[in-house]
């Protein structure tokens, strides 16, 4: 197994997402559709359902608060203010790596108070594909699982950002494989996700196959991991290396679309570079069944609860908002609502 992560490094890419820095060059695609608006929509605002379900549970709104991290110190307050946001609100919480906590370091709050704090909603563990070749299991999933009593675990892919990481992990040779057998043997359901580069509905197809019970496209527009390492990196070689990647990917509502169209029947979650509740909706319309936030939604969780809850229900204010001028009562219709180019 390979040795634990710096301990400062969580903390340098907090560092460098809070100051706006490792911002994707390439934009997620929602300006460049737009929604027909009805000036008479036949419905009551108040009454919309915006209700979703999720691996056999009901939500209160179709959002996931998207895998966060940092030093143990921060990390431990941000997750305790995200499980007790995602409590208030009915959404899911999904975490940041485990890796470290796995290995024996500082947890950053990932324990069973986490479940404490948000007894009713669905929370997602989180391990890295490229551990499952390196000592990483059925056991440490488990474990995973077990540490924060969560409901499902994420398993995330990230070879562009290990490939720009001064110490990534760049064998990836089996990992395929090695995620297919974990998905099989665990007894809990497996999302897969991207970090930020978008999957392909090629690859969407495969996981679904393998018996993904759903897939997190991480389109670009959001965070680039590739810029993230490169502002880190003491080495110059290792900046430019990775600024060539500064629009790698696909775009948001591409990864979706592709991803939709391949896999008609999977549960979709669209994330990367959904500013606010109208990209959501977008997302929506698109072909997701869940849309996530991470980097937009980092400031408040640094502050408090409070602020967490407040960025929600702005979003979900816009999302009942865009329902309502689409003549949209649920979900269901939003999926219908005629979409246009935008100008």
């Amino acid at each position: 197994m390979n040795p634990a992560a710096p301990p400062d490094r969580k903390d340098q890419h907090l560092d460098i997402v809070l100051a706006g820095q490792g911002r994707h060059a390439r934009d997620a695609g929602f300006d460049r559709v737009s929604f027909v608006h009805e000036a008479l929509p036949d419905l009551d605002h108040d009454k919309i359902d915006l209700g979703a379900d999720f691996l056999g549970r009901r939500l209160k709104a179709p959002l996931m608060i998207s895998a966060m991290t940092g030093g143990p110190a921060r990390a431990e307050a941000i997750n305790a203010r995200l499980a007790e946001a995602a409590q208030h609100l009915g959404v899911v919480l999904a975490v940041g790596s485990q890796r470290a906590a796995l290995e024996g370091g500082a947890g950053g709050g990932l324990d069973r108070t986490l479940r404490r704090r948000a007894p009713d909603t669905v929370i997602l563990s989180n391990i890295g594909a490229a551990q499952l070749t390196r000592g990483f299991g059925l056991d440490e999933a488990r474990r995973a699982l077990d540490m924060i009593d969560a409901d499902g675990l994420v398993v995330h892919l990230n070879p562009l950002q290990e490939a720009c990481q001064p110490e990534g992990d760049r064998d990836w040779w089996g990992v395929g494989a090695a995620l297919e057998a974990l998905i099989l043997k665990l007894d809990a359901p497996v999302v897969v996700k991207e970090t930020g580069a978008g999957l392909s509905g090629r690859t969407a197809r495969r996981l679904i196959d393998m018996g993904a019970a759903a897939v997190d496209v991480a389109g670009a527009g959001g965070t680039n991991w590739a810029l993230v390492e490169g502002e880190r990196a003491r080495d110059e070689a290792d900046r430019i290396h990775a600024a060539a990647f500064a629009d790698w990917g696909v775009p948001t509502t591409q990864a979706i679309v592709d991803v939709r169209r391949a896999c008609p029947e999977a549960t979709v979650i669209g994330s990367g570079g959904v500013r606010d509740g109208v990209d959501a909706a977008k997302a929506i319309r698109l072909g997701a069944d869940v849309v996530g936030q991470a980097a937009r939604v980092l400031t408040a969780a640094t502050l408090s609860t409070e602020a967490v809850v407040d960025h929600f229900q702005r979003t979900i204010r816009q999302l009942r908002t865009v329902c309502f001028c689409t003549n949209s009562a649920n979900l269901a219709a939003l999926r219908r609502a005629p979409l246009r180019p935008a100008d």
